[in-house]
C-alpha cells in the first residue's frame, strides 16, 4: 500500500431518511359508498449503519466520498398499503475504526470485528394513516400523520491499527529498515527524520504458514504526548497493538535514556499502554564486536529494569530469526 493511499482519519457528513407520510384515504367500492377509512402507513425512513469490513485496511474511500444519504420513506395508500421503507446506507470501515461526533469529540462507538454493524442515525418513522383514528365518534378522519425527519450530523472517523506487534522509536531508529527485512513490506527508507509519515503495515511470516501483523508506527520524538510533531497522529496507533517492540540504536548517545523517554511519552498519552508487554531491539549491532556486546548487555540488564532485550542487525540479518521467535513466544503466551 502507498503511503498515500493510507488514511486514517477522515471528517464525513450523514443524513438518514424522512419516513413517508400516513395516507388519508377513504374506501370507496361500487355498492359501497362509506366504507370508511383505509389509509396506510408511511414507510420508515432508511438508516446510516457503519459496517466492519476486514478487507479494507484504510479510510481511502472516504476521501472521494464524504456524503451518505439513506433513502426516504415511501408514502401510504389506500387499502391500508404500508410504504416501503427507505434504502439503508452503509458506510464500511476497516476493523479499529473509532467513530466520534465531530462537534462535541464525543466517541459513538468503535467497529472492531468483520460485519459487526452498528446504526449512526436511525430513519424517521413512517406517519399512521387515517384508518387508525376511526373512533366510534369519528367515523371519518380525514387527517394521517406526517412522517418523521430523518437525522444529520457530521462524525469524525479515526483508524487505530488493528496489528499484533508495534513498532516503537524514535525517528530515524531504522524500524523502517526491519520492517522491510522481517515482513514482505516497502516501506519509504532514508537517512532523514519521519520518513514514514503514516503508518506501515507488514505480514511477519512465522514456521509452519503462521503469521502476524507487524505496524512501523511514525517515530515518536521528545513531547509528542502533547502533540509536538506528529504527536496524537500516530500514537493513537499503538493502542491496538498487542506487543510492543522498542527499537533502539546501539550508537545512540544514551540507550537507556531513550528507552525512558519513549516510555514517559507513552505514559503520558495513556498510562495503560505501558501494561502491554515489552521487548527492546537495540538495532545496528553489526557496528559492534562480540566483546562489546558482552560488556553492554551486563550494564543494559540493569537499566532496563528485568525488560527483555536483543541485539539485531536489520542490514546484516542478524538476530532476526531469534526476533521473531520471541515476538511469536509473547504473543501465544
Amino acid at each position: 500500500m502507498t503511503e498515500g493511499n493510507f488514511v486514517d482519519y477522515v471528517k464525513v457528513f450523514a443524513q438518514s431518511g424522512n419516513g413517508g407520510k400516513g395516507s388519508v384515504h377513504l374506501h370507496r367500492e361500487k355498492y359501497i359508498t362509506k366504507g370508511g377509512p383505509d389509509g396506510g402507513d408511511g414507510g420508515r425512513g432508511g438508516h446510516v449503519i457503519v459496517r466492519g469490513d476486514k478487507n479494507l485496511w484504510t479510510l481511502v474511500g472516504f476521501k472521494f466520498k464524504k456524503h451518505f444519504k439513506a433513502g426516504h420513506g415511501e408514502h401510504g395508500a389506500k387499502s391500508r398499503s404500508t410504504g416501503a421503507d427507505g434504502e439503508d446506507v452503509y458506510m464500511d470501515v476497516p476493523m479499529g475504526t473509532v467513530v466520534r461526533n465531530t462537534e462535541s469529540n464525543e466517541i459513538l462507538f468503535e467497529i472492531t470485528e468483520h460485519g459487526e454493524e452498528r446504526i449512526l442515525l436511525e430513519g424517521g418513522m413512517g406517519g399512521r394513516g387515517n384508518w387508525h383514528f376511526k373512533t366510534s365518534t369519528n367515523q371519518t378522519p380525514r387527517y394521517a400523520q406526517p412522517g418523521i425527519p430523518g437525522q444529520e450530523t457530521q462524525v469524525t472517523l479515526e483508524l487505530k491499527v488493528l496489528a499484533d506487534v508495534g513498532l516503537v522509536g524514535f525517528p530515524n531508529a531504522g524500524k523502517s529498515t526491519l520492517l522491510s527485512v522481517i515482513t514482505s513490506a516497502k516501506p519509504k527508507i532514508a537517512d532523514y527524520e519521519f520518513t514514514t509519515l503514516k503508518p506501515n503495515l507488514g505480514i511477519v511470516q512465522y514456521r509452519d504458514f503462521q503469521s502476524f501483523v507487524m505496524a512501523d508506527i511514525p517515530g515518536i520524538i521528545e513531547g509528542a504526548a502533547e502533540g509536538k510533531g506528529l504527536g496524537h497522529y500516530f500514537l493513537r496507533h499503538i493502542e491496538r497493538n498487542a506487543t510492543l517492540l522498542f527499537l533502539i540504536p546501539v550508537d545512540s548517545k544514551d540507550i537507556s535514556k531513550e528507552y525512558e523517554i519513549l516510555l514517559d511519552e507513552l505514559r503520558r498519552y495513556n498510562p495503560e499502554l505501558l501494561d502491554k508487554e515489552r521487548l527492546i531491539a537495540l538495532s545496528k549491532s553489526d557496528m559492534l564486536d562480540e566483546e562489546l556486546i558482552a560488556e553492554m548487555h551486563s550494564e543494559l540488564e540493569e537499566e532496563f529494569h528485568g525488560v527483555e532485550f536483543m541485539f539485531i542487525s536489520s542490514v546484516a540479518q542478524t538476530g532476526i530469526t531469534q526476533l521473531k521467535d520471541k515476538l511469536w513466544a509473547m504473543l501465544n503466551s
